[in-house]
């Protein structure tokens, strides 16, 4: 199809005398839908015009332009691509509808796909519920540079490429791995805190001294104030002893946290957006939060948009009673050949994680990253496919990522008392100052733990500029000891639309009095 100008979708508007509100805008737009859904300039107009007509001959202005996006997007590339068993579509068909909502066709994926009219019908679209630094002024649109680098803070065989063999560990290699991470962070406690050397937790004295050990519960109980242990690293004698908290006035504290124990260059901003799955409503595997998140990325031109599974969600009602028509690696790959296509215009960079939830990849922690050998050279080159957990760089920024829900399992077990600062906040503090992305010990049951890999793979080296954690929690912005935390929440909430993240970074940041300044200029939660 040759391309489309605006020129050409304007001489189709005078041809039914349609007056613009504001003639770069409404043309630009319009153009933009063009090249998203593959249409030419008449179709384009034709469907605008049946839209205004519906309407009541609703005027050419960019609200309605909005409104017309959402409902003929949908619903019209629904009914162009709806195929079945019995009436299969050509193969001609197939080559030329290639737009994101086309190729996520519900019907391809389910007998009884029917959209969701929940998340059709919800209110909010575009609000902003959470908000970080510079409110009033950050203009939210990118440039879709290319210049714009992405990739691994570690590179080779320091960094999780590949698939690995997994459910071969022995406990005794956990304990190896538990035992080195008490002795390195104890290496640091002792260091910052001056502390001349750590004492055996089991020999009885009656001096002040300082222990080292590990958090863990007296019991397989949920962890709470009179059932604390601290079991002690080898060097300490590897035993186990009671905490008396009672005199603390403040504590928090999880089992697996590490602790010690007295007894007594500046250039242009680049935009970075984020979302979770599930990228489908709980009751339809209609993907109409993706598309419209498609359609979000072509508008807004982020630099780098971070994608975080699940993309084919295990929890998901027809995933789990197989009442799918199609694999689930056919499914994954239409999710991801409908985003790097429907957002090559944009010029974004493109970063996919995985998730546990995804039921056609490895269910292991650390998880390999997917592999997408179909990409073309060209595609690849706007692609990162990172493991989870992962920390990347994008222009000498930090991004520590992981699809993990560790918020909501630290929080089921985390005990604290009187400290003063609000749940979130304190397991972000949590993550950072015990220097991994899964503190937690023992797991959530859900969370398939490669503990060989986990210390190779797990770990915070640095701690990052931005750290991404979403969660089925409430989504949240904010700054945790130097550190930009977001939860941008899910891009689905069941039957209803969800959130998504966006930043503004300066890249390379500098250091300010010694320190090293916050890249992060300003930073939303925003409504899909």
């Amino acid at each position: 199809m040759a391309s489309v100008t605006a020129e050409d979708i304007k001489s189709e508007l005078d041809t039914f005398n349609i007056a613009f509100n504001n003639d770069t805008v409404d043309k630009s737009k319009l153009l933009e839908q063009c090249l998203c859904h593959r249409l030419k300039g008449d179709e384009i107009v034709f469907e605008w015009f049946a839209f205004s007509s519906s309407k009541g001959q609703v005027p050419l202005t960019l609200d309605n332009l909005d409104q017309f996006e959402h409902e003929v997007s949908t619903s019209g590339s629904q009914k162009r691509a709806l195929t079945t068993p019995e009436h299969p579509q050509s193969k001609r068909g197939v080559a030329r509808l290639t737009s994101p909502s086309l190729l996520l066709s519900p019907a391809s994926f389910s007998p009884s796909a029917t959209p969701s009219q929940k998340y059709g019908m919800r209110g909010g679209r575009g609000e902003v519920v959470s908000s970080f630094g510079a409110v009033q002024g950050p203009r939210w649109m990118g440039k879709g540079q290319s210049s714009v680098r992405v990739e691994m803070l570690e590179g080779g065989e320091n960094s999780l490429i590949s698939s690995y063999k997994y459910m071969f560990q022995r406990l005794r290699d956990v304990r190896d791995v538990l035992t080195e991470k008490i002795e390195e962070l104890g290496e640091e406690l002792r260091s910052h805190f001056n502390i001349e050397e750590f004492s055996a937790v089991s020999l009885p004295v009656q001096d002040s001294i300082t222990v080292l050990g590990q958090v863990c519960c007296d019991s397989n109980g949920k962890l709470n104030a009179q059932s604390v242990l601290l079991e002690a690293g080898q060097e300490q004698g590897g035993r186990q002893v009671p905490v008396d908290l009672s005199e603390l006035k403040e504590f928090s504290l999880f089992p697996g946290q590490v602790r010690y124990m007295p007894k007594i260059l500046l250039s242009e901003p680049v935009m970075v957006m984020m979302a979770c799955g599930p990228y489908t409503p709980s009751e339809s595997l209609t993907y109409d939060p993706l598309i419209d998140l498609i359609t979000i990325i072509n508008k807004d031109r982020p630099d780098v948009c971070i994608l975080l599974g699940p993309f084919v969600d295990s929890k998901h009602e027809q995933i789990e009673k197989n009442q799918v028509t199609e694999t689930f690696e056919t499914i994954f790959k239409r999710c991801v050949d409908s985003i790097v296509e429907g957002t090559k215009g944009s010029g974004c960079r493109l970063v996919f994680v995985p998730s546990l939830r995804d039921v056609h990849h490895h269910y292991i922690y650390p998880q390999p990253p997917f592999n997408l050998s179909n990409l073309s050279k060209d595609d690849s080159a706007r692609v990162t496919l990172a493991p989870d957990p992962c920390t990347l760089l994008i222009n000498n920024v930090t991004f520590g990522l992981t699809s993990t829900d560790i918020l909501f399992h630290m929080g089921a077990e985390e005990i604290s008392s009187g400290t003063g600062t609000e749940r979130f906040s304190r397991i972000m503090k949590h993550m950072l100052t015990q220097r991994s992305y899964y503190p937690l010990y023992p797991p959530a049951e859900e969370v398939n733990m490669d503990y060989d890999k986990f210390q190779q793979f797990g770990q915070m080296n640095i701690t990052p500029d931005i750290l991404i954690v979403p969660s089925e929690l409430r989504y949240f912005i904010k700054d945790v000891i130097g550190c930009v935390c977001v939860n941008p929440g899910r891009l689905t909430k069941g039957q209803v639309g969800g959130t998504y993240g966006r930043l503004l970074i300066q890249p390379n940041p500098v250091l300010v009095e010694g320190k090293r300044a916050s890249p992060c200029i300003a930073g939303q939660v925003v409504k899909i």
